[in-house]
């Protein structure tokens, strides 16, 4: 792929050498569907033509509001090559931001993934005013006055003459690297979304660096669950067309089963789904059998206890200083020793875990976790039952890959080196450049960076150093050999009353431990002490609680605020935010609170299941005041 400018010519390239290869799986309903590189390619000219029809032309927006199905990746493609421009968001998109978004972009297309979703925002849609509104699944409903089209009457001739396919594949030389390609919208943690603006020239970077970090090749089976208009869903779903892969449309529902019957040698995560995995595996064995539930829990200690001292022994975990070479030698000779015991009880677990292993399909080559920092507790905890996890670090900025580490990178307990023809640097004040193993901004430059944020030229300025690299607002540290931590956000950092500075990344982690914490949110800005916000699993909290203190919670909504129970509660956390563990004796919690709703995605998340901070933190302002008087 290196000698495409554009996608568009990536896709056509793909194509042609993979023709007969199975490109896509998907279900309606029971019934499973298989589409070839070469129906791929029939489907993508036909919308190509019936968009051209309708006189979508280069350069005009489409604002796209469609889940991940196979009619996105279609609709994306023959975009692509009219020149259009992308403007992708979930259907869960709030009202108020799909007319923030449409009107900043100056959408003029609005596609739309089904009729229901159509008449839901039926009003809206009228208000906008669009030139045209695309139904990718609805019936046949053209109305000259609204200008709206379903794709069954677009497509109902599927007859591809010669002279269309000459038509279609001449369009790649109307297409250029520097075009552009979409505007994402960012998920807007910290106010409102800015559009950002990414290129042929930007997506190509990663389709060439991103598949030798996970050795992609024809035979490679994906498993997709994420949001397709996601970048980095997006991302996965270019260089598995690209290296000629195989790629599965799953859904939360069935994505246990589809792992099982489909068998995926890579599956594209993202930390959510892990925290999830970690607790119905582990509350579920302690619900069904507490023996069992600490026979696998033993196990588990084992095998990370194991792994870690060979990586001692084998220098494979971060070094950000020089190391004493008494103290080095003495810590292989521990390690050592420590494993001629486990050696037995290691190769005992690892039987054990192939059961855990079969659940992924069997034949996992590796699962890659993105769009948000994997906890330490559960990269750890997933390499123990026998998962490579490749965890990557991008932004959407960055199309989005920056860092990962890859299957050649063996220092665990990091985010790997960066990715192919990329300069990344940590640097302290004035952008000025600090040495490896000190902790400062993460920036970037490459061609994957890119080029701005659509109609925001002051933000714009500010996301750049003067000599050209992105400020990408994360903390991190290098190590001496160049692999990179992420320890935290510049922009989520917490500034107590005395002045500490306080990360709250790694005590939400911690807490994510608990079974019964869904979601937890650190406060504290400016007050004395720590608090936190806690979404409570009911069912579970009520298992913990029984079993901890044999004591049966009420049904009743104010068991949640019953004070002693809280303090116990707290006290449990603040075992765990130990100085052992890395933390500090002001990041202890002073009080907790339990939510009686949910974080919903469009309100206190984003998109992308990040959490909303200054949404959270002004809609319990009240609350969090009398948390932390």
């Amino acid at each position: 792929m290196a000698s495409c400018q554009t996608f568009f010519h990536a896709f056509l390239q793909s194509c042609t050498t993979y023709a007969e290869k199975t490109a896509f799986v998907y279900c309606i309903g029971e019934e499973e569907f298989t589409v070839s590189y070469e129906k791929f390619f029939e489907d993508v000219l036909l919308l190509a033509k019936a968009f051209k029809a309708r006189k979508v032309r280069q350069g005009d927006r489409v604002f796209l509001l469609s889940d991940n199905r196979y009619a996105w990746i279609v609709s994306d493609l023959a975009l692509q090559a009219l020149g259009a421009v992308s403007v992708p968001r979930g259907c869960d998109t709030p009202p108020s931001e799909i007319e923030y978004i449409v009107q900043h972009s100056q959408a003029e297309f609005l596609l739309i993934e089904t009729e229901k979703l159509y008449n839901e925002y039926r009003t809206l849609i009228k208000s906008l005013k669009p030139r045209g509104v695309f139904l990718i699944a609805g019936e046949e409903r053209h109305s000259w006055f609204e200008k709206t089209w379903s794709y069954a009457e677009m497509l109902e001739d599927r007859t591809i003459e010669p002279r269309d396919i000459e038509w279609f594949t001449s369009l790649a030389k109307e297409r250029r690297a520097e075009d552009l390609l979409t505007i994402i919208y960012t998920s807007g943690t910290t106010g409102t979304p800015k559009g950002v603006m990414l290129t042929h020239s930007n997506i190509m970077h990663n389709v060439r660096t991103l598949p030798p970090l996970i050795e992609l090749g024809t035979d490679d089976v994906w498993v997709s669950i994420l949001p397709t208009w996601h970048i980095f869903e997006r991302t996965a779903e270019y260089i598995s067309i690209a290296q000629g892969s195989r790629l599965v449309y799953s859904t939360i529902r069935t994505f246990a089963a589809d792992l099982e019957h489909y068998r995926p040698t890579l599956v594209a995560t993202v930390p959510r789904i892990w925290e999830a995995l970690y607790t119905k595996i582990t509350t579920g064995l302690k619900k069904k059998d507490p023996r069992k539930a600490r026979i696998f829990s033993l196990l588990v200690h084992i095998s990370s206890t194991y792994r870690r001292n060979q990586r001692v022994i084998r220098n494979q975990l971060p070094v950000f200083a020089p190391q004493n070479v008494v103290s080095r030698a003495w810590a292989i000779t521990t390690a050592a020793a420590q494993n001629l015991l486990l050696a037995l009880p290691y190769r005992i677990a690892q039987k054990k875990f192939v059961l855990v292993q079969e659940k992924f399909g069997g034949r996992l080559k590796a699962a890659i976790s993105g769009g948000g920092s994997l906890p330490p507790y559960l990269d750890e905890w997933i390499d123990a039952i026998g998962i490579r996890i490749i965890n990557a670090y991008g932004m959407t900025e960055c199309s989005p890959g920056i860092a990962g580490r890859g299957l050649q990178c063996d220092i665990f307990g990091t985010i790997g080196p960066a990715v192919g023809e990329t300069e990344l640097r940590i640097t302290g004040d004035n952008d000025v450049e600090l040495p490896r193993g000190t902790e400062g901004e993460i920036q970037v430059r490459g061609a994957q960076v890119f080029v701005g944020y659509y109609r925001n030229e002051e933000a714009t300025a500010q996301a750049f150093s003067p000599d050209g690299f992105l400020r990408t607002g994360d903390l991190g540290r290098l190590t001496l050999t160049g692999e990179l931590v992420i320890t935290g956000r510049a922009k989520e950092i917490i500034v107590l009353a005395s002045g500490e500075n306080v990360d709250p990344t790694n005590i939400e982690a911690t807490l994510s431990m608990f079974p019964f914490v869904q979601d937890a949110v650190l406060v504290g800005q400016d007050k004395k002490g720590l608090g936190a916000l806690i979404v409570p699993d009911l069912e579970k909290l009520r298992e913990f609680v029984l079993e901890k203190y044999n004591h049966v919670l009420e049904e009743r909504e104010d068991a949640l605020h019953d004070k002693q129970l809280l303090d116990r509660l707290r006290g449990e956390m603040n075992k765990l935010l130990n100085a052992k563990k890395g933390f500090k004796p002001y990041e202890k919690l002073q009080n907790i609170h339990f939510l009686d709703k949910e974080f919903t995605l469009g309100e206190e998340l984003t998109n992308s299941f990040k959490k909303k901070r200054h949404v959270i933190e002004q809609k319990y302002k009240e609350i969090i005041n009398r948390l932390l008087k």
